[in-house]
């Protein structure tokens, strides 16, 4: 469970998830449908659709896992655009998708499965753990974004 928070959490983690998503065709024909209503509505619809069938769910993570670099390049930079235009809709689709398999272990399994057989994600891992233990010097550089919003939470 922790390592989908930590995802949802990470900022470069985040894009880094996205662009997998991104390289999916069924997740390219999905967002290029909801592009329009995306954000709108489409988390809830995607959410639905995910509890409903949550081998739709696995099959569409262990594809994006598969799917070459070149394409997910293009639709990373279109994918990119979106979330710098609205960051919200990638932290509510991220934190979602964290709920929702939270519910589900073996969905939870099968994911973290196909992240552990990607050597991009695997590398990403690591490069966290060190981050995290390399905390205290990359304060600087490593501005979070949760940080903001939790200022305003309090205020």
């Amino acid at each position: 469970m922790e390592i989908m928070n930590e995802i949802a959490n990470n900022e470069s983690m985040s894009k880094e998830m996205m662009g997998i998503l991104m390289n999916s065709k069924s997740g390219m024909m999905m967002m290029q449908e909801k592009e329009k209503e995306m954000m709108k509505d489409s988390n809830a619809k995607m959410m639905g659709m995910m509890k409903e069938n949550p081998e739709m769910m696995k099959s569409m993570m262990s594809e994006m896992m598969m799917k070459n670099p070149t394409m997910m390049k293009e639709n990373h930079a279109k994918m990119m655009a979106m979330m710098k235009e609205n960051p919200e809709m990638m932290k509510s689709m991220m934190s979602k998708m964290v709920e929702s398999s939270q519910g589900d272990d073996a969905m939870m399994a099968g994911m973290c499965k196909e992240m552990m057989g990607s050597e991009k994600m695997m590398k990403m891992m690591e490069k966290m753990k060190k981050e995290k233990m390399d905390m205290n010097k990359m304060k600087g550089m490593d501005k979070k974004p949760e940080k903001k919003e939790d200022h305003k939470a309090h205020h």
